[in-house]
């Protein structure tokens, strides 16, 4: 910095010395000129990039200028100021801080990391966890950095986030419900089924054109039979409040320990998950082909079903299906495999795959 100002100085100096043998004429010329030069250069540069030695060359011929001319210098008094303020402090720094040391930047996140993982521990918990590792801070400095993280005590945040409150729940909740198809005939067929909102299985139960209460509650038996094999058994079950859900129906479901949730009257969003599937059913099968019976219907449905079940991607599931079909020769790129189509419904769901 002091070489470049000493360079600067004596640069102006010899432009100071050429000056003084112009002609006044020419000077008063030259300085309109460079002024309204300036003048341009400032509308397109907001603020110019200056360096020590410019800073240090502006604040000393700024004093040599008169005080209605200083008005006109780009550089504000605030300004070379603030360079002073500036130049002190980068002066007066010490090369030991005193007082209490900053925290590692490590043990910062270890604290962090400690109170997300373990939302039931309080400040000393951590404080003590930390001290098992040989990590000694003081406890105000645990309330600094969770409060700097906006991380509530203990207290606040041990109870889980709605999205953690359902994934656990998920598991264990069933949702069932009717949806009608229309036959060519104009026969109306009620197909009851059920999904788990965990994996996102389906069972379809039957279709029938009348849902008696003895039939409903034969496929719910039928139903209770088939999930004795899941590994996490189901605690709830979703429906609404059709009619043809009737007491032998919610019995049977009782009879396991599996509690009977009714969603309120009109809300179809409080059983969305199985709405979800009905739209999905329709969408992508049903709307699509006609219906020549009952029996008709059902080998439809276990075909799509059955799809829907081991092919299927699901958002909700990272783009895997409920229950993934045990693939046959997959290769791992398309460099050394070739895709495979297989056709179900008569091709209008089409399935792909890499084969060897």
């Amino acid at each position: 910095m002091a070489l470049s100002f000493l360079y600067l100085a004596f640069v102006r100096v010899l432009e100071l010395l050429r000056l003084q043998r112009c002609d006044a004429a020419d000077l008063a010329i030259e300085v309109i000129v460079l002024r309204h030069e300036v003048a341009v250069l400032r509308r397109q540069i907001t603020r110019p990039a200056l360096r020590p030695a410019d800073r240090a060359l502006l604040g000393a011929l700024s004093r040599l200028l008169s005080r209605s001319r200083r008005r006109r210098l780009f550089v504000q008094p605030e300004t070379l100021l603030r360079w002073h303020r500036v130049l002190v402090r980068r002066r007066w720094t010490y090369p030991h801080r005193l007082g209490r040391p900053s925290i590692p930047v490590g043990t910062a996140r270890l604290v962090v990391r400690l109170a997300r993982e373990n939302p039931t521990w309080g400040y000393r918990r951590i404080h003590g966890e930390l001290v098992g590792m040989d990590i000694r801070l003081a406890a105000s400095s645990f309330w600094a950095i969770l409060k700097r993280h906006g991380i509530e005590p203990s207290p606040t945040r041990s109870g889980p986030t709605w999205g953690e409150f359902l994934r656990a729940q998920a598991a264990t909740l069933l949702a069932c419900d009717f949806f009608t198809v229309d036959t060519v005939l104009f026969c109306r067929l009620y197909v009851l089924f059920f999904i788990e909102h965990g994996s996102r299985k389906v069972h379809v139960a039957g279709a029938t054109a009348s849902p008696t209460e003895t039939w409903v509650t034969q496929q719910a038996r039928q139903l209770v039979w088939s999930l004795g094999e899941r590994l996490v058994p189901a605690e709830r079950l979703i429906r609404d409040r059709d009619a043809k859900f009737t007491a032998s129906f919610d019995e049977v479901f009782r009879s396991e320990r599996i509690q009977i949730i009714r969603t309120p009257v009109r809300s179809p969003q409080a059983n969305a998950i199985a709405e979800r599937f009905v739209g999905t059913v329709r969408r992508e099968c049903l709307d699509r082909m006609l219906i020549l019976g009952g029996r008709h219907l059902v080998a439809v449905l276990d075909e799509f079903v059955d799809h829907y079940n081991t092919h299927r991607p699901h958002r909700a599931l990272d783009q895997v299906p409920p229950c993934p079909s045990a693939p046959f020769e997959l290769m791992a790129s398309l460099d050394t495999g070739r895709p495979l189509r297989a056709d179900r419904l008569g091709g209008m769901i089409h399935e792909y795959r890499l084969v060897a």
